[in-house]
């Protein structure tokens, strides 16, 4: 049971403006994360004003942020978070071996050497306070100054993912 109310009807005005973008791109039905985030408009319209630049217009590959994503939400035991990014993964590209062994990353061989440094800064970050001063020299030796950036904030958004579910107790859809 959610500690907000579900915003239920998609014409309500509360939503509507984020609803109709949603529907226009594509997606099918609304997300309970946004029913309740929608209780505050304002709110909605920042949390997707960053949310889907960071899902679409990154310049990193999407796979890798991807992964990111589902590792922080593994950590977190985030489950609406990773039963709603596995299929986006799988879109990616990533694949069932990768996901399969994310939580043992460092020794797995279904990770090359970029995609374990993007998790490793995925797992310091997530843990908190942020990534080590070694995750973040061992990135800018592989990554430009703007794909650091968009790594960095993928995670550190998605951590706020899913402290938001587990704060507001978002139920999966049915």
């Amino acid at each position: 049971m959610p500690n907000l109310p579900l915003i239920e009807d998609n014409a309500d005005p509360r939503i509507a403006a984020v609803y109709e973008t949603l529907k226009a791109g594509g997606h099918k039905g609304f997300p309970n994360l946004y029913r309740l985030i929608g209780n505050s408009p304002e709110m909605l319209k920042a949390w997707t004003g960053l949310a889907w630049p960071l899902r679409n217009a990154a310049t990193t590959p999407r796979a890798l942020r991807e992964l990111m994503i589902l590792r922080g939400a593994q950590m977190m035991g985030a489950e609406y978070e990773w039963v709603h990014h596995v299929p986006m993964a799988r879109a990616a590209g990533v694949s069932q071996g990768q996901i399969d062994a994310i939580g043992e990353w460092r020794h797995s061989i279904h990770f090359d050497e970029k995609e374990k440094i993007a998790l490793r800064l995925a797992e310091e970050i997530t843990e908190g306070p942020g990534a080590s001063a070694d995750a973040m020299a061992d990135a800018r030796r592989h990554f430009s100054d703007a794909e650091v950036v968009e790594l960095v904030l993928t995670s550190a958004f998605y951590a706020c993912v899913g402290r938001m579910l587990h704060s507001l107790d978002v139920p999966l859809e049915k």
